[in-house]
């Protein structure tokens, strides 16, 4: 199957509400990273009110408790539907609050508990301190292996049953600064507390999404090409073990 014969859909939840920290950069690095192989990106802006049709890929950012306590409401009427797209092997990226509304639900210091979609078996209630720096996991599914990015988070998520971590922290506090790991992923869902944007400076992360993406969509392995990362891959080994 040709790549310029490609295309996949991708759906940005709430990206006026959740764009902390360049997350807009990681929705950037997969439609450049496509059509620069001249796969075609159908891609979507879902807002408030926006009713969500099926797409390869979503992809939700962080935000500030009051930006995440509207979107919680918005984004669990659709918790049926998005389920089943998780189900039917539709891939899932979310980042920092969007990564918590992932889980079954996010508990602050003050106010009501906000409901997450269970897309993951996780949960986040509020820590007393905060986790700021740069981040450096293991993974055991990418190569090179490493994922490099930046968190700045008070949540604490924990993770249960199948959903297992994104990577192993070697830099950073990961997901609870206790267990010694960042992020999460269960089926083709994703989440990670990592910003800056993450996608730019792991390019090969990147590519495994749109491969699964291309895979849910023509229900067939997709290899892509190798692309001339030599700046990304310079940027990424330049973080690589780097603390803030």
């Amino acid at each position: 199957m040709e790549e310029k014969d490609l295309k996949i859909s991708i759906a940005h939840l709430y990206p006026r509400l959740l764009n902390l920290y360049g997350d807009m950069g990681n929705i950037i690095t997969l439609k450049k990273r496509c059509e620069w192989r001249g796969i075609e990106v159908d891609l979507e802006e879902i807002g408030m009110d926006d009713s969500i049709k099926e797409h390869d890929l979503y992809f939700i950012g962080g935000g500030q408790d009051k930006q995440q306590q509207d979107v919680a409401q918005e984004l669990y009427k659709h918790k049926d539907f998005l389920l089943s797209e998780r189900d039917n092997g539709s891939v899932f990226l979310g980042i920092c609050g969007g990564y918590q509304l992932f889980g079954h639900y996010y508990r602050p210091f003050e106010g009501d508990e906000l409901k997450g979609i269970s897309l993951l078996d996780a949960y986040t209630v509020a820590g007393k301190k905060r986790f700021i720096g740069n981040v450096t996991i293991e993974t055991d599914f990418l190569s090179p292996k490493t994922l490099v990015g930046f968190e700045n988070h008070s949540g604490l998520t924990y993770l249960q049953g199948d959903t297992k971590p994104l990577g192993k922290s070697l830099v950073g506090n990961g997901n609870n600064g206790q267990d010694g790991f960042e992020g999460a992923r269960y089926k083709n869902v994703f989440g990670t507390y990592l910003h800056g944007s993450l996608l730019p400076k792991n390019p090969q992360f990147a590519d495994y999404l749109i491969e699964l993406a291309l895979e849910k969509h023509y229900g067939e392995k997709v290899m892509l090409k190798k692309l001339d990362d030599t700046f990304e891959e310079k940027t990424h080994s330049s973080l690589v073990g780097k603390a803030y």
